[in-house]
């Protein structure tokens, strides 16, 4: 177990032996480090917080420190990075805030320099993080979702799978899957038809996700009426995945859908 002489490892850690501990890493509590992960020089990681196997952790990271939030009054909580992620230089994650809650990010996830994700956020696999990058508490991310640089995210949005999010746009609203969203205030300007292609969807299926955008943002017809248009025109799985996003309950609204206004 290559574990630098200068790295400082809590007692109560869980090492795995093929992991790397670079010089001056900090492993501070029962943090669970997995197989084959790589933790760079200067590191802080800060338990209960699992990293899974095959992660890199670059320099000046924070992980699994207390959350920012004032409702914080020093329960366990958690922190847990999936396998096969990059976290690089700057990025800070926090643990959840309640006792027993949790911070997770999915496998295979890219969190690029200086990006931010705040307690009890929830990312599904292969979400992209660009530069500055910042993800406000109670943050849940579907697989794919991409977020350009110097974008924010309010506390309690929804972010659908594979969604794109323009660089120094303001998201204060829930975003639905396969959309790409950009400006500030945040509004919808297509689908993500890059996104959607590399990750192999049939023509056939890009199409009834272009019909969705146009139901419920280029026609006349309230959210309500397009969803009820959605069902009965639309059937591929992703499609249904759409429109059970927008049937969910939402603490935000749905962004750039002028009719909707969120719950009180």
């Amino acid at each position: 177990m290559p574990i630098h002489p200068t790295a400082i490892i809590d007692p109560a850690a869980t090492i795995a032996p093929s992991a790397d501990i670079g010089p001056n890493v900090v492993i501070d509590g029962p943090a669970t480090i997995g197989d084959h992960v790589h933790i760079i020089a200067t590191s802080y990681i800060s338990g209960p917080t699992t990293i899974e196997p095959r992660c890199t952790i670059h320099p000046f990271t924070v992980i699994g420190n207390v959350p920012q939030d004032l409702a914080f009054e020093g329960g366990e909580s958690f922190c847990t990075i999936g396998e096969e992620s990059v976290i690089r230089e700057f990025v800070s994650i926090h643990r959840g805030t309640a006792p027993g809650s949790s911070t997770t990010i999915g496998r295979r996830c890219y969190l690029m320099a200086n990006s931010h994700v705040a307690h009890n956020c929830s990312l599904g696999d292969d979400v992209k993080l660009a530069n500055c990058a910042s993800l406000a508490g109670h943050t849940t991310v579907g697989s794919g979702a991409f977020f350009s640089a110097h974008c924010g995210v309010h506390q309690f949005c929804r972010i659908g799978t594979l969604a794109m999010i323009g660089g120094i746009t303001k998201i204060v609203q829930d975003v639905p899957p396969y959309f790409l969203i950009d400006g500030n205030p945040a509004r919808c300007r297509g689908i993500n038809t890059v996104g959607l292609r590399r990750a192999g969807f049939s023509p056939q299926t890009i199409a009834e996700i272009k019909a969705a955008h146009r139901l419920l943002y280029r026609s006349s017809l309230a959210r309500t009426d397009a969803l009820h248009a959605m069902r009965e025109q639309l059937f591929s799985p992703q499609a249904r995945e759409l429109i059970r996003f927008l049937e969910q309950p939402t603490k935000r609204g749905i962004v750039g859908a002028a009719n909707h206004r969120p719950e009180p």
